[in-house]
Formats: C-alpha cells, structure tokens, sequence
C-alpha cells in the first residue's frame, strides 16, 4: 500500500510539473495595446508576467480559458482617479475592476501624502499594501496639498522659504515613489498658486523624471489662456503636461474645440511635451456647490468660508461675483448659464437633506420657494460645505473631437465604487462604474467613433507611457501580465446619472500581476495590486 501511494503521488507531482504556464489564454482576439491591428492567438502567464504570445500549440498550464469570441487586451490603466480613500475602505476596487481597469492613478490636487494621516508616501504606500487592492496604484503629490502645508488656507503670493519649503516636500514624495506633480487649480487653494510657483513645483517633479498633471484654472471662458498657461509651466520647468479632462465646459465657447486643439498642436510642434484625456461624457463632477463660491470667500478655509456665507454684509459682494464672475475665476454656474437645473445634487452630509440627493437645484429652490443663491448658501451652510454636484457644461461634439486625437487618451476622473456597502452612497457620476465599457461598447462597437486598438491603445500602453511605466500596458513577452478579457459585442456601461451604481457588463476575466481579480464575470476577492512607483524612487 505504502509504494502503490507513493507511486501515486509520484504521478501526481510530475503531471504538475508538466504543466508549461501557470494560466494560458486561447483563442483570443489579441488587441495588444499598440494599436496596431489585432490577431487571433493564444497568450500565456507565468510568475505574474507574460510568458508568450501567439499559436502556443501544445503548451499546458494550470488553468486555460478558452477567450473564442473575446478581445484579449492589456489591462486599462485609468490615468485620473480618485480612490485615495476608496482604496482603503474597500481594496476590490469593484467598479473599476469591472469595467477592465488594471492600474489606477491617484492624487489630483489633494493627495493622501503628505498628509498628518501619511507623513510620507512610504506611510500612504503601506497601508495600500497592509489593506490589499484589486489593481495596481500610483500616485501624484498634489500641488494644493503642498501649497497649503507650506503657505497656509489662503491667498498671496508664498515667501521664498515657503517655496523652498514646497520644492522639499516634493523632492520627498517623488524619492518615495510619485510619479509627479498634479494641479486643481479651478478651486482653493489651488486657484491661489501663481504661475511662477506652479513652475517651480514642476521643475522638482522633472529632475526625478515625473510629469506634470494639471486640471487647469478655467475650462469656461478662458480655458485657452488657460491651456496656455500649462504650456507655460510645461516650457518653463521642462516638464511632460498632461491635461486631465480637456474639456469646454461653458456655453459660450461650445463648438471651439478644434481651436483649442490647435493651440495644443502647436505647442507639440514646438517641442513641448503636451498630452491630454478625457472621460466620455458630457458631465463634470467635482468638490461641488462650494465651488460656485468665489474664491475670496475660502480664504482660511471651509469654516471661514461658511461664516462669510452667512454674514449680511457680504450678500450683496457675493451675489454679485457669483451672478457676473471674477476674471481669471472659473464659474460653474455662469459656465451653465447661470441654469440651476443644470446642476445635480450627488450627496449631502445632513440628513436632512437626503430627500434632494439626486435632484438638480432648481427642484430644491421650487421646494423651498426661496431665491436661488439664498437655497445655495443654505445647502453649503447645513452641510458644512460639502455638497458633491454634477454640472452638465459640456458637449458631445466637443467631446468626440478631443477623443479622435492621437495625443488624447482616457482617464475616467471617477473612483473605486461598489453597489453594496460603504461606497455605494448617493449620486455619483456614472463614469466611476461606466468610463472604460463606454468607450468599447458605445463609441467603438456601435457608433465606431474610434477603432478598437487605438480605442484599447488610448486606454493602455498610451496612458502607461504619459507615466513613464514602461512594464505595463502592452501584450508583450517579459511585462507584467495585467490582462482584460471582454466580449466586444456585448460590454457596455449600465450605470446612469439617476442609477449610477451599477456594474458594466460584458467583463469576463481580469487578471492582475498575473491573478485573476475577475472570473467569468464574478470578483474573486484577490487583491494582487501592487504600487506604480515612480522613476524618482529611492
């Protein structure tokens, strides 16, 4: 008995070893991420990077899925995200991961380092590796975030030792890992740092060989000055630019889109390293109502701001900037056409108020039967200044023609949401659940907009490049084996502006350094990400 199971284990063991792939794809149809044109063929996965590519005959592995009828394609890196805090409060990152995404990268404006929660990036690192994440993460330091801790919540122009100070903490976050420096500068404290500070900001990022990623300070009325100034700052420090978002968000300057196309080409002509992405939809979600607020008001930050709100003396100062704008400041509601019902609510802190989550403001002005910007600084007030809106201020037209430049990708400015627990509140955009099977499904299978590989290529190897990672985002033997398996006939975005928590359809495996994260269409709670250092890393 004894030899016959040792004989038995003997066998067992070497049908094991036989086995020449940990996972082989078959039967796919290979989009790998070059945009050049696709090819039916098999690839393969061992120790969580691709093995081979192409008619693997006769090869084993220990699981093989049959891909007959499915793209095959690198895993999307979402190239604007914001699930800093999402991340760690839920690591399954479930509404990206269905919808494709493999990568996501974090840190607009405000990142989570370095904060007094993460000193460092290191800090911010570990506790992303200590929770565990579905896809890989990396990170920017945020230019507000550095502003702030080194000049204070509010206006004018920083000393010379708090610009030093500025450069040091960006020195710090780039040897620890960032992959560059990224702006918000339509809000405060954002709209408060000068042209010259943004400059030496990115001059730091660009000696450890980060970009420089800027939602810029206008996307109304004068978003091509506002282009130009990231050109600017792009010239000057010597420094990548990508341009998050690019959009035309106020009715005056709609249609001018190939304009502002123009200028950028220009500016690449000349020898500056200028990209851009957007998200494909028609409209934009961000800090919220307080944003309506003009920037004067947040001087010393979201108290100060409400008590200003509720001061008589200033109603007459603050209806008037909000009504007509202040130059060089991006209006929301001028950018709507000073049209409440182009605004959605997404959330709100007071309880109270849970009845208007989802409803656009001018449902909340005809409830309360009070003016509309007296509703507004009520809504701030009884919330504390956290309301999340939609604006929708932008166009289709403008938007596809931004989407059909080779020097646009894809970002989903959206975050790591899920249908249950803590992440599935209010109102959010539905790019958060939708961004990436919006684009395979709707402007590639159905309206053909793009073709699928430049549409994949936008969304991968594009995007991996902007952040110098150049061991992902291509189907190639040797990179890292972060792989999207979808159907090209079925995936498409469910989720909408009133049910926006619902998953994509149409994914059918993910896989993640080599894992699979999705499986046949069901998560399965593996958390293989690993963090996208950059190059400045120490």
């Amino acid at each position: 008995m004894h030899y016959q199971l040792t004989f038995l284990f003997t066998i067992a063991a070497g049908c094991l070893a036989a086995q020449d792939f940990d996972l082989l794809i078959r039967n796919g149809k290979i989009v790998d991420g070059t945009g050049n044109p696709s090819f039916h063929g098999d690839l393969a996965i061992q120790g969580g990077k691709i093995a081979a590519l192409g008619k693997l005959t006769g090869k084993t592995a220990t699981r093989v899925i049959d891909a007959t009828g499915l793209a095959v394609t690198p895993g999307f890196v979402d190239m604007h995200n914001h699930s800093d805090a999402a991340i760690l409060t839920n690591g399954n990152a479930e509404s990206m991961v269905r919808q494709g995404v493999t990568s996501m990268i974090l840190g607009e404006g405000p990142s989570a380092a370095p904060t007094s929660r993460f000193p460092r990036f290191l800090d911010y690192w570990a506790a992303v590796l200590k929770s565990g994440a579905s896809t890989n993460i990396g990170s920017y330091v945020g230019s507000s975030l550095i502003f702030e801790t080194a000049h204070g919540p509010k206006p004018g122009p920083a000393t010379p030792a708090e610009v030093q100070k500025m450069r040091d903490l960006i020195r710090q976050a780039m040897e620890d890992g960032a992959l560059g420096v990224s702006t918000s500068l339509h809000q405060p404290p954002g709209f408060w740092i000068s042209t010259g500070e943004l400059v030496e900001m990115a001059k730091v990022a660009a000696q450890y060989g980060g970009i420089y990623s800027t939602h810029t300070r206008d996307e109304g009325e004068t978003v091509f000055e506002s282009i130009g100034e990231a050109i600017e700052v792009g010239r000057r420090a010597g420094v990548p630019v990508d341009l998050l978002h690019l959009k035309i968000a106020h009715q005056k300057l709609w249609g001018q889109m190939p304009e502002l196309i123009g200028v950028i080409q220009n500016a690449r002509s000349q020898g500056v390293d200028v990209e851009a992405h957007i998200y494909p939809y028609t409209a934009g979600q961000n800090a919220g109502l307080r944003n309506i607020i003009p920037p004067w008001a947040h001087d010393g930050g979201t108290e100060a701001m409400l008590q200003r709100l509720k001061d008589p003396a200033l109603k007459e100062r603050l209806e008037r900037d909000i009504n007509q704008g202040i130059p060089g400041w991006y209006n929301h509601y001028t950018a709507v056409g000073r049209d409440w019902s182009k605004i959605q609510i997404v959330s709100v802190a007071n309880p109270a108020y849970q009845q208007y989550i989802g409803k656009r403001v001018s449902e909340v002005i005809a409830d309360k039967k009070k003016p509309g910007l007296e509703v507004l600084f009520e809504l701030l007030i009884d919330n504390q200044g956290a309301v999340p809106a939609l604006y929708y201020h932008h166009t289709e037209q403008d938007m596809r023609h931004a989407m059909k430049q080779p020097f646009v990708s894809f970002g989903s400015d959206g975050s790591a949401l899920a249908t249950e627990g803590p992440l599935s509140q209010g109102r959010p955009h539905p790019r958060s659940y939708g961004t990436y099977a919006r684009v395979m499904g709707r402007y590639v299978r159905d309206e053909k907009w793009l073709t699928l590989e430049e549409a994949v290529r936008k969304a991968t190897s594009h995007n991996a490049a902007k952040i110098r990672i150049y061991d992902r985002g291509l189907l190639r033997p040797g990179m890292w084996a972060d792989v999207t398996v979808f159907h090209p006939d079925k995936i498409r975005d469910q989720a909408t502006y009133e049910n926006p928590h619902q998953y994509a359809v149409g994914v059918e495996y993910v896989i993640v350094n080599g894992k699979l994260v999705i499986d046949q269409g069901r998560h399965t709670g593996a958390r293989p990400g690993s963090i996208l250092y950059g190059p400045g890393k120490m």
